[in-house]
């Protein structure tokens, strides 16, 4: 099975609730408590997502974390290697394979092409849209859709 950790679902929610009002700085211990998550697992996510150039910190009365960009310019697939590191279903997905079989594998082309089909559908899906600030809504039908266009013609 396919599943997301829980720092990258954690990391989702936090960036989430920072894309509501993309300029205003928010401490750790106020995200804590609107999304329900404990303070130590936001301030590593934050932490994470600084790391990354995700979120900006700033110090003072008035401080706390921002994002760094637009939520329409930070993608599902950015915050996804923030926590994950690049997609790989299989070994020879991944940039340094280092899979024995590769030149004798049949099915490698395939599991690439999955592979490749994924990361385009979460670089489309941006932070606007996972947290529900895009108008036209997010449909999981529409996806499954968009997806089976994109395998077909690559």
């Amino acid at each position: 099975m396919l599943r997301i950790g829980k720092l990258t679902d954690y990391g989702t929610v936090v960036l989430g609730m920072l894309a509501q009002e993309p300029e205003r700085h928010r401490a750790a211990a106020e995200l804590a408590e609107r999304t329900r998550l404990s303070r130590p697992t936001v301030s590593k996510v934050l932490k994470e997502l600084q790391r990354a150039g995700m979120v900006i910190s700033s110090l003072g009365a008035h401080g706390g974390y921002r994002l760094a960009r637009r939520p329409e310019l930070i993608t599902a697939a950015q915050i996804l290697d923030v926590f994950e590191g690049p997609l790989a279903l299989t070994e020879c997905s991944s940039a340094s394979s280092h899979c024995g079989i590769e030149k004798l594998c049949r099915v490698s082309g395939a599991w690439q092409r999955v592979n490749a089909a994924i990361r385009r559908a979460l670089e489309d899906l941006t932070l606007h849209q996972l947290a529900g600030l895009d108008s036209t809504g997010l449909r999981v039908s529409q996806l499954a859709a968009d997806i089976r266009i994109r395998t077909q013609h690559p």
